[in-house]
């Protein structure tokens, strides 16, 4: 290496000046030749992002421009990741497996190769998904349709993080065609990767399902597409197919099934093919097998959640979604599936609790396929009490939102008879809050305005008799989640103390609207 170097003395002062010159693109190379054997230094160009989250162990990916190892460091405070995992091998899509975290714990994390940092600071974390079947309150984000990057799709994103606020969303999920127009790579980069890049996918696990629009991907033909699996879909997301989320193992990409707490949720492929024959809708398939097994072993879980691209009710007459209807759906309700989100319509719509109606439109009635239907808004308006289901009963609610980025008005009328409410207008996205024994949906619109929303619960409005000696105590719980009116007057906590007299005594607790309420009698001998 050449160096110039010129020397000034001023020895009538104290100042002793260095000019010192090189070639610094050439040192430049020479440093890129040493790390990266003659190649560019890599830039991320996709992600991070996360995928496959368990209670002990979450999948993080990224993209990078250049061949490069992979490392991810992390660990419980910004600035000190003290842990790491590395593949060696060199890529450019990268995916590391990061395991023996700590249930419903959060982790900082940064990407980049083994020498180098590509991103990572404290807007870089997740929170590993709490043990199955626990209590607690649990966000998730319904997106369907959304991949356009139109304003629509940019104002949803911007209202469903104002609504979070400093809330932590558990997960999100997406209800399929994800990029249009064809699904291909280049748009999933700049119609969904580039559109949340910056918030949700670097925080918040992304569990997803296919649509149509996915099976456009390619120089395959449609068809092909559909049974080869060999569009980008399937490369840019990893799902949990082995079971290691909980649920039974699909072995298969299309279709999987997770838990968060003590929901269970069955991601369902609507439009690919199996085997080279089947669909979702033959019942004898490997997919419909699989649905009947996994919901079998999770029976007693207490939520059920499925989701998929093509709705069994709504508007559309498409054959798929007319035999998913008369097909899909029995294997659903027989299993007590309390929610199926669908997207491909791009509005949104949604039904009361429905059980049995396997028909076309014309032949719905709600006397006799659904239960007497409330609004289930929730919000002390007339008619608006919740959804009450008791453990083991039939009843579904059926919610279409495919408007989180396309928006297209269909042809009016665009309310189907089942559906207690629908907007073809505005654009928005969901937010599910699943806490204990109630479950509540909130459509979360593109001005932020929640358009609708509903409250389902499980197990309430009982009747209990408790039996006493003299002089002992009792804790009343409410079996409720909300606000509480006890018949003590002051008492408005889930849980009192009580200390009764012998005798005889009726206790009870309301909710704020006078929807549910539980009732106590307590008997208590000398």
């Amino acid at each position: 290496m050449n160096y110039r170097i010129i020397l000034l003395f001023i020895l009538s002062g104290s100042v002793f000046k260095v000019a010192f010159s090189q070639d610094i693109n050439k040192a430049t190379s020479t440093k890129q030749n040493l790390r990266y054997n003659g190649q560019p230094l890599p830039e991320l160009t996709r992600g991070p992002y996360l995928q496959v989250a368990t209670t002990n162990s979450i999948v993080v990916r990224w993209r990078t421009s250049t061949l490069a190892r992979s490392r991810v460091r992390y660990g419980l405070t910004p600035g000190k990741l003290t842990l790491s995992a590395i593949d060696s091998g060199l890529v450019t899509d990268h995916s590391v497996t990061l395991s023996k975290l700590l249930p419903q714990t959060k982790y900082y994390y940064s990407v980049g190769g083994i020498r180098d940092t590509l991103q990572g600071d404290e807007n870089n974390y997740f929170v590993t998904l709490p043990v199955a079947g626990k209590d607690g309150l649990y966000r998730i984000g319904v997106f369907g349709d959304c991949g356009d990057n139109s304003v629509n799709q940019q104002a949803v994103r911007d209202q469903l993080i104002n609504y979070l606020g400093n809330n932590h969303m558990n997960a999100w999920i997406l209800l399929g065609d994800n990029a249009y127009q064809d699904g291909n790579d280049a748009e999933y980069q700049l119609n969904f990767f580039d559109v949340y890049k910056n918030n949700l996918l670097k925080k918040y696990p992304l569990y997803p399902s296919p649509g149509n629009h996915e099976y456009i991907d390619g120089e395959f033909s449609e068809r092909y597409a559909q049974r080869s699996k060999e569009v980008a879909y399937f490369h840019a997301f990893s799902m949990p197919e082995n079971g290691e989320a909980g649920g039974m193992p699909s072995k298969n990409k299309a279709y999987y099934s997770f838990d968060i707490g003590n929901a269970h949720f069955l991601s369902l492929d609507s439009y690919g093919v199996e085997e080279n024959a089947y669909r979702l809708f033959d019942t004898l398939g490997p997919q419909a097998s699989w649905i009947k097994k996994d919901l079998e072993a999770n029976k007693n879980k207490g939520w059920i959640i499925a989701y998929l691209h093509h709705p069994p009710y709504s508007n559309g007459k498409e054959e798929v979604m007319v035999k998913i209807r008369q097909n899909v759906i029995p294997i659903l309700e027989r299993y007590g599936v309390d929610l199926v989100l669908c997207g491909h319509n791009h509005l949104y719509e949604r039904s009361g609790l429905l059980d049995g109606n396997y028909g076309n439109e014309p032949t719905f009635n709600s006397t006799k396929y659904g239960t007497k239907q409330p609004t289930a808004l929730y919000d002390g308006t007339a008619n608006s009490c919740p959804y009450i289901k008791t453990s083991g009963d039939k009843g579904t609610v059926y919610v279409i939102s495919g408007s989180a980025g396309q928006l297209g008005k269909t042809s009016n009328p665009y309310r189907n008879k089942n559906m207690i409410y629908a907007n073809n207008e505005i654009g928005g996205a969901a937010m599910l809050e699943i806490q204990s024994n109630r479950l509540d949906l909130k459509w979360i619109c593109a001005d932020g305005v929640i358009r609708d929303q509903f409250t389902m619960m499980k197990d309430v409005n009982k009747k209990t008799t408790i039996r006493l000696k003299k002089g002992e105590k009792i804790t009343l719980t409410a079996s409720f989640i909300g606000k509480y009116n006890w018949s003590i007057k002051g008492k408005d906590t889930k849980s009192i103390e009580i200390s009764p007299s012998v005798g005889e005594t009726n206790y009870w607790v309301r909710d704020e609207f006078g929807c549910v309420q539980d009732s106590f009698d307590v008997i208590v001998s000398k």
